[in-house]
C-alpha cells in the first residue's frame, strides 16, 4: 500500500470513529447523516481532499498528506482550499471562508479554527465531531452575528473581582488570563503548600465557565482524598458577582464511577480513572485511587500508557484540564492521557521538576516560593526536626507465630491472622504496607520529651 493510501485509509477510520459519514464524491449524499465528509471535492481552488459537511452545509476541509509527511505549511494550502467554494455552495456554507480546516497524514493530525483572533494550527489527537463543528460556528445562515470562539472570549474577559482574594491569588489568577489571552496553550503555577492554590483554581474556574463560556473544566488529582476537598471547594466557593456557592450554580462531579454526568460543569478524577475510562472499561479498582500515584509505579510501571479515540469521550469534551500536584511520572506515564483533549493544560505545583517545567513549555505564570509565602504572613516559618529510629531507617521483622492484624484498604475491615514464618520488612515500606505503633509511639514520645530542650 502506497503511504498516500494509507493515509486516507488512516483518515476516513479516524473521520468515521468521531461519526463523520465518508462518502466518494460520485455516490455523495449530504442527507445520509449530520456529518458527511466527500472525497475529492472539486473547488475553483483544485480538489480539496475531503469536504466536511453539517447539515448538508459546508463547514471545512481536510488535507491529507502521506504518512512522514511533515504539515509546517501545509495549512496555507488548506486555507486556499477553504476560500475555493462554487457559488452555489458558499451561498448555503455555515461561513466563509469555512471556518474549520485539518490538515492529516492519518499519525498526525492538525487543526486551525479561521475564527479565532490569530488563527493558528494547533496538533490535535483526532477530529472533532460534526455537532462540536456546529455548535463553535452558530448558525450565521439566518444572518445572525456568530458567536465569538473561545479564545477569543478569552481575550474579553472582565477585570478580576479581587475582594476575598490574596495578593498572591490575585497574580496567579491575572497571570494565567494573560496567557490565555496570548493563546498560550499550557501553563504552570508554582505556589508553596497552603498558600490557596486551590482556591486560586477555583476563581479562575469559575471566571473561565460564566463569562468564557468554557463546556467543562477538568481537575486532575493525585488521589481521592484530595479529590474530595477539592469537591468541597468547588461546592463551598461563594461567587463574587452574584453572591451564591459555585454548587448552586453549576453541578460538579467528583467520579467515583465511569460513568459522567454529562450537565456537570467540573469533574474531578484521577488519571488512572480517566485512563481507564478512555480505555472503556465500565468500572476501576476504586483502592488504585486511594495512594499517591508515586506509591503505585510498582502496580503500574513506567510503560508509557497509550490511548485511541474513544466516541465516549471525544477530544473536545474538556475546554480546560487543572493538573494538581500529580506525580512526576504524569507527564511521562500518563503524557497522552492527557494530550487526548483538545483543551489547555494548567498545573498547580508547589515543587515543579524539571519535567513539570518542560510539559508546561516553560511556561511559568506564577512563582510564589514558600520564601515569599512567610514574608507575606500567608504561612510561618518552621524549622525541620528530623527524629531517627531503627525501624525507619532498616525496617524490621515480626517472628513467625506472632498474631498480626491484616486492614482492609477499601472497607477498613480487620481480620487477625498468626504468622507461618517471619515477616521482614523495609524501611521504604513503613507505613505503606506495615504499620508498627511502637515506632509511632517513640516518634511522638521523643517529640514531646526533647523538641524544647535540644
Amino acid at each position: 500500500m502506497k503511504p498516500e493510501e494509507k493515509a486516507r485509509r488512516q483518515i476516513d477510520e479516524q473521520l468515521q470513529a468521531a461519526d463523520w459519514t465518508v462518502q466518494s464524491r460520485d455516490a455523495a449524499n449530504l442527507g445520509a447523516a449530520r456529518g458527511v465528509a466527500v472525497g475529492e471535492f472539486p473547488l475553483t481552488t483544485g480538489f480539496a481532499d475531503y469536504m466536511l459537511f453539517v447539515d448538508r452545509r459546508p463547514i471545512g476541509v481536510v488535507e491529507a498528506k502521506a504518512v512522514g509527511k511533515t504539515l509546517s505549511g501545509v495549512e496555507v494550502q488548506t486555507a486556499r482550499y477553504s476560500e475555493g467554494l462554487p457559488p452555489l455552495l458558499k451561498a448555503n456554507a455555515w461561513h466563509t471562508p469555512l471556518p474549520f480546516l485539518y490538515q492529516s497524514t492519518g499519525a498526525e493530525t492538525f487543526f486551525t479554527n479561521v475564527r479565532d483572533p490569530e488563527p493558528r494550527s494547533r496538533r490535535v489527537f483526532a477530529f472533532h465531531r460534526p455537532e462540536t463543528l456546529a455548535e463553535w460556528v452558530g448558525d450565521v445562515g439566518a444572518g445572525l452575528v456568530p458567536a465569538l470562539t473561545l479564545r477569543a472570549r478569552l481575550r474579553e474577559l472582565p477585570p478580576l473581582i479581587t475582594t476575598g482574594l490574596w495578593p498572591a491569588q490575585i497574580e496567579a489568577v491575572q497571570n494565567l488570563e494573560r496567557s490565555f489571552a496570548a493563546d498560550r496553550p499550557r501553563a504552570l503555577i508554582q505556589m508553596a503548600t497552603g498558600s490557596g492554590k486551590t482556591y486560586a483554581a477555583v476563581t479562575f474556574a469559575y471566571r473561565l465557565i460564566k463569562h468564557a463560556k468554557a463546556r467543562r473544566v477538568l481537575f486532575m488529582v493525585d488521589r481521592t482524598n484530595l479529590g474530595i476537598q477539592a469537591l468541597r471547594e468547588f461546592r463551598q466557593y461563594v461567587t463574587p458577582d452574584d453572591g451564591r456557592k459555585f454548587g448552586e450554580l453549576y453541578n460538579v462531579q467528583l467520579m467515583t464511577s465511569n460513568a459522567l454526568d454529562p450537565v456537570s460543569k467540573v469533574c474531578i478524577t484521577t488519571v488512572q480513572r480517566l485512563y481507564s475510562m478512555l480505555r472503556g472499561e465500565e468500572g476501576f479498582d476504586e483502592s488504585l485511587e486511594a495512594q499517591p500515584l508515586a506509591r503505585l509505579a510498582a502496580i503500574f510501571g513506567d510503560r508509557p500508557r497509550e490511548v485511541v479515540y474513544n466516541a465516549y469521550l471525544p477530544i473536545e469534551y474538556f475546554d480546560f484540564i487543572v493538573i494538581d500536584e500529580c506525580h512526576r511520572s504524569i507527564y511521562n506515564v500518563w503524557r497522552q492521557v492527557l494530550e487526548y483533549f483538545d483543551a489547555y493544560l494548567i498545573g498547580l505545583t508547589a515543587t515543579p521538576s524539571k519535567q513539570t517545567f518542560g510539559f508546561f513549555n516553560g511556561n511559568l505564570v506564577m512563582e510564589y516560593p514558600r520564601e515569599r509565602a512567610v514574608a507575606d504572613g500567608v504561612n510561618v516559618d518552621s524549622w525541620v526536626y528530623r527524629i531517627r529510629t531503627e525501624v525507619t531507617e532498616h525496617g524490621s521483622k515480626v517472628e513467625a507465630g506472632e498474631w498480626v492484624d491484616k486492614r482492609d484498604r477499601q472497607t477498613r475491615d480487620v481480620r487477625w491472622e498468626q504468622l507461618d514464618e517471619d515477616m521482614v520488612y523495609d524501611a521504604s515500606q513503613l507505613d505503606r504496607d506495615v504499620v508498627a505503633p511502637d515506632q509511632i509511639r517513640t516518634v511522638i514520645c521523643t517529640f514531646r520529651d526533647r523538641l524544647f530542650s535540644e
